[in-house]
């Protein structure tokens, strides 16, 4: 009888597919604004990085991708501590904070990334650890918000305002005939040219300086898309010298952008006094300004201690 010899065939292998997750980012674009602004109010914090503008503005930057998912924004991107480092906002919305925190643990297990949440700030920073007690907390020194009273800039009462209150004396006393206005359609392109004009006279190199002089000019061609407040101030000849653009977040304004020509003096004081004078009266329920980060740059941190917020409101990344 003949052997026959049965080979066995060749064992095939074959990577397990990818499990599903229910999270799909995508860009962050102008178009996802009327979408995210109506979670805004559930963030449940002052900081810059739950409005508009600290979250579209930086997009570029810190590479952020958006999914809105079960009535929740969560974001994607990078950590403030490192561009190279991936990490998450904290979600906000509809969702309990605990389900949204499981989802992008599901999504990172899928993808293979670290869990990891950064700008997360110090108001909503035991909401988090509460869920994840081993989480470790690294704080974010050069991206504490700087949040004072509404009044305060308003008015510059009292004696620690003295230095302010003259310069804008100074300003107001040179140009008798300045003008305050409400930035319009009609306006904007004055306003691109001139910032240009300043842009060139003073170069900016920090990247996060260079970013942000990007979208600003960014917000002023897409300006109607962002629904931000702004003022245009001009001195005695009409030229607009300074403008300031930002957004109202139930009682607090978050200052976006504040440019000036820095050759004549007490303009940027000026700007500042008016513009806190136009949104507490436009928006009675205002209370507090949010004037953002100094992203370590010590002559802006000087510039906004100088102005005695209220808060300073620290931010810290964390990771699971």
């Amino acid at each position: 009888m003949r052997n026959i010899t049965i080979t066995a065939p060749a064992t095939i292998t074959r990577r397990a597919p990818r499990a599903a997750t229910a999270l799909r980012f995508e860009p962050l674009t102008p178009e996802a604004i009327p979408a995210i602004r109506r979670l805004l109010p559930l963030a449940r914090t002052r900081a810059n990085d739950f409005s508009i503008g600290g979250i579209l503005m930086w997009a570029d930057y810190f590479d952020y991708e958006y999914c809105i998912y079960g009535d929740t924004l969560f974001i994607k991107g990078v950590s403030e501590l490192s561009r190279d480092i991936p990490a998450f906002s904290l979600p906000f919305g509809a969702m309990p904070l605990a389900n949204a925190v499981d989802l992008i643990a599901d999504y990172c297990r899928v993808n293979r990334l670290p869990v990891r949440f950064s700008a997360v700030p110090h108001d909503r920073l035991a909401d988090l650890t509460a869920l994840r007690p081993s989480a470790a907390v690294q704080p974010l020194d050069d991206w504490s918000d700087y949040i004072y009273n509404a009044t305060d800039l308003a008015t510059l009462a009292g004696k620690r305002y003295n230095k302010k209150r003259n310069h804008v004396n100074r300003f107001l006393a040179g140009n008798p005939g300045y003008r305050v206005e409400p930035i319009t359609p009609d306006v904007l392109p004055e306003v691109r040219r001139v910032y240009g004009e300043w842009l060139a006279a003073r170069p900016v190199d920090a990247p996060s300086a260079a970013a942000e002089s990007v979208q600003t000019l960014n917000v002023i061609d897409n300006y109607a898309d962002y629904g931000f407040d702004g003022i245009v101030l001009r001195d005695n000849a009409g030229r607009v010298v300074a403008f300031t653009m930002g957004e109202v977040i139930g009682d607090t304004l978050f200052t976006h952008i504040e440019k000036m020509d820095h050759t004549v003096a007490g303009a940027g004081e000026t700007v500042n006094n008016m513009f806190a004078k136009y949104i507490t009266g436009r928006y009675p329920a205002v209370a507090y300004i949010n004037r953002e980060e100094d992203a370590g740059d010590e002559g802006l941190r000087r510039a906004k201690l100088s102005y005695h917020p209220a808060i300073i409101l620290s931010k810290y990344d964390v990771i699971v």
